[in-house]
C-alpha cells in the first residue's frame, strides 16, 4: 500500500498566521515553493497561502503585503491528510475539494506536502488522468 508519507515532499514549513505576506513571499522564494500552510498560535493548520493569493488577493487589490497577514488570507476549512493515509484517500480528498496541494500531518504536526509534481511522480497514468480531470474540471 502506497501512503501519503511515501509520496509527500518532506520538509514543508508553516507560515504563522501573524506573519505578513511580504515575509511569506520571501519564504516561498527561499524554499522554492508556491504554497505554505498557515499555522495558528498552537501550530495547527488554519489555511494554505499560495503565491497566487498574494498577487490576486492582496497586490492586485491595492493592499500592502507588508501590512496584510497570512491569517487575513486564510479562508474556508483547511484540508489535510494523515501520513499513513492510502494514496486513494489522498486522491479522494484532493479531487473532492478540487485542491492541488495537500498538507500531510503526523501526530498533529506538519511533516510534508503533496503537490501536483508529487502525484505525477508516483501515480499511474490512469490515476493521474482521473485526478487532473476532476481537479481542473469546471464546477
Amino acid at each position: 500500500m502506497t501512503t501519503a508519507g511515501d509520496i509527500m515532499h518532506r520538509g514543508a514549513r508553516w507560515i504563522p498566521a501573524h506573519e505578513t505576506l511580504d515575509r511569506a513571499a520571501q519564504l516561498m522564494r527561499q524554499l522554492d515553493v508556491g504554497a505554505l500552510p498557515i499555522s495558528d498560535q498552537n501550530e495547527r493548520l488554519c489555511g494554505i497561502l499560495t503565491d497566487r493569493d498574494i498577487v490576486v488577493g492582496c497586490v492586485a487589490m491595492g493592499h500592502d503585503p507588508a501590512k496584510v497577514t497570512a491569517g487575513d488570507m486564510a479562508r474556508g476549512t483547511p484540508r489535510w491528510v494523515a501520513s499513513d493515509a492510502d494514496v486513494e484517500e489522498v486522491l479522494h480528498e484532493m479531487q473532492g475539494h478540487q485542491i492541488r496541494r495537500l498538507p500531510v500531518i503526523e501526530n498533529k504536526r506538519l511533516v510534508g506536502m503533496i503537490s501536483e509534481a508529487d502525484l505525477a511522480k508516483h501515480l499511474t497514468d490512469e490515476q493521474l488522468s482521473g485526478w487532473v480531470e476532476s481537479v481542473y474540471a469546471k464546477s
